[in-house]
């Protein structure tokens, strides 16, 4: 999915919690439900039926739920010469708002399962349970919220479905985080600069252990912190680890290089990542919920 570097595991404060203290509205087991929604389309591969046919749920979903949606469409032509139809979706709440929260996934999957061990199933494509899967039903679930008890006027959110971050080869740097450079290159306005944005990525784990991605470290320690915060804050810091994890190359990335202050958060220590085993058994209701409680507590925070 993603290139990454080791590094020297550095501590940067105490986990915190043990159980949550405060809870939102967000629903877990709902979010749960529309993980395994994406599994019913087959695997999200840019140019199958299954893609096509997630995509479009997406769009309705989240018309049902946000003020306005905005398809980004074009053609990605491959390094092998191939030609891929993407589709960026994008959900604006309180679109005219000038404060505003950038939330991201991506919702495609990996057309091959190579991390497998198993090298007759490398040529299989990976279901996307928790990659690609959790992060899309974490945002639709927080529609969901948000379509119940609407944000003040002044308070905008939007969420960005990404297409093709898993499409290609991270360690040449091809044919990859194709849906978030292009989104990156045609942001809603030339002036957009939300006040944060957070990148949410395999964050459905039933092991959920969150670390503080280093690039995000690097380039926006401040939204770091907020997240964090609030992590512990809500009773879950030992599930959003206050220590310095791998550097991950993911959607964050482009957007960075826009000065945009978005972190990424994501459990990178995931057994059945890149493999056939991405299935929904490897998904949690709870963990999903704990996202869920932050994510939901950051746009929250925001407008009081």
């Amino acid at each position: 999915m993603r290139v990454l570097y080791p590094l020297l595991i550095a501590a940067c404060g105490g986990a915190g919690g043990h159980a949550a203290t405060v809870t939102t509205e967000f629903d877990g087991q709902t979010a749960l439900g529309y993980v395994k929604k994406q599994l019913d389309f087959g695997p999200r591969i840019p140019g199958t039926a299954g893609h096509r046919n997630t995509g479009d749920w997406i769009s309705q979903m989240m018309r049902e739920r946000a003020d306005t949606v905005i398809e980004q469409r074009w053609t990605h032509k491959t390094v092998k010469g191939d030609t891929l139809p993407m589709r960026n979706i994008i959900a604006r709440f309180n679109k005219n708002a000038a404060q505003r929260v950038l939330f991201v996934t991506h919702w495609d999957t990996r057309p091959l399962a190579d991390a497998s061990m198993n090298l007759g199933e490398r040529m299989s494509p990976v279901p996307g349970a928790n990659d690609g899967g959790s992060g899309t039903a974490l945002l639709i679930a927080l529609g969901d919220a948000l379509k119940k008890s609407p944000l003040p006027a002044n308070v905008g959110v939007d969420f960005v479905f990404v297409d093709g971050e898993d499409y290609g080869d991270f360690g040449k740097n091809q044919d990859v985080l194709i849906g978030s450079r292009y989104f990156a290159e045609h942001l809603p306005d030339s002036a957009y600069r939300p006040l944060f944005g957070v990148l949410w990525d395999m964050i459905g784990d039933k092991d959920l252990k969150i670390e503080q991605e280093s690039i995000s470290l690097e380039r926006a320690p401040e939204v770091v912190q907020r997240v964090w915060k609030t992590a512990s804050d809500l009773g879950y810091g030992n599930y959003f680890l206050a220590q310095e994890g791998q550097s991950v190359t993911d959607d964050h990335v482009p957007l960075l290089d826009k000065d945009i202050r978005i972190i990424d958060v994501i459990d990178y220590d995931f057994a059945a990542h890149h493999t056939p085993r991405d299935t929904i058994d490897q998904v949690s209701a709870q963990s999903l919920k704990i996202v869920g409680d932050i994510a939901l507590t950051l746009i929250r925070d925001v407008a009081r």
